[in-house]
């Protein structure tokens, strides 16, 4: 499951129960990024808080399936296959088309974004490829192509906290180990609103 020590639910006690307790499936099922966390619980509520208001909000503008689509991308760039795999399904539910998505997945692939998306969703799959793999890059010429192309400057944010937290999580993934075994791929929360609402569908 991962390269270090963890502590499962039957195993938990105090806060970490009581945040497995929130968090947790049917037979009580976990995924393996949480459990990652479970030595540190403090971390896994940090993790939890920006996961959920950077990726599943209802203030954000960007269509879910988008902003999924751009975890997918990120995640595959730093050949994260725990992320991709996960995001992906969650992207595949949203967009409702399994054709349609793995043509998505396969642009990814193959690099050939424009078989997939529009020149403005083009441009923001750019702005974070680039941010993923050549931060020290980007320059205010990157955010001004992206307002003049009709992006609001919220959205913008949007994309650049959806690519930060999939290199986070990337980053996680890969520096611990963690594995897909026994997880179930592409659930997400409900609820958007509600911090403390974690049922998933």
């Amino acid at each position: 499951m991962t390269w270090i020590k963890t502590i499962s639910y039957k195993e938990a006690k105090g806060r970490l129960k009581q945040i497995y307790d929130r968090l947790k499936g049917p037979n009580d099922a976990l995924d393996n990024i949480l459990i990652a966390h479970s030595l540190r619980p403090h971390t896994l509520e940090g993790h939890l808080a920006l996961y959920k208001n950077v990726l599943h909000h209802t203030a954000n503008k960007l269509d879910k399936w988008f902003l999924e689509a751009i975890g997918t991308y990120v995640s595959m760039l730093n050949k994260c296959n725990y992320c991709v795999n996960h995001h992906f399904e969650g992207m595949k539910r949203l967009v409702g088309d399994d054709a349609k998505s793995e043509e998505i997945r396969q642009s990814f692939v193959n690099r050939k974004l424009e078989q997939s998306f529009d020149n403005n969703q083009i441009l923001m799959l750019e702005y974070a490829e680039k941010l993923t793999l050549r931060a020290v890059d980007i320059g205010e010429d990157d955010i001004k192509c992206l307002r003049n192309s009709g992006y609001e400057d919220g959205e913008i944010l949007e994309v650049n906290q959806v690519t930060a937290y999939f290199n986070y999580a990337n980053r996680t993934v890969l520096g611990l180990g963690i594995s897909l075994e026994g997880d179930t791929l592409g659930l997400s929360p409900n609820n958007t609103d509600n911090s403390e609402d974690w049922s998933h569908s």
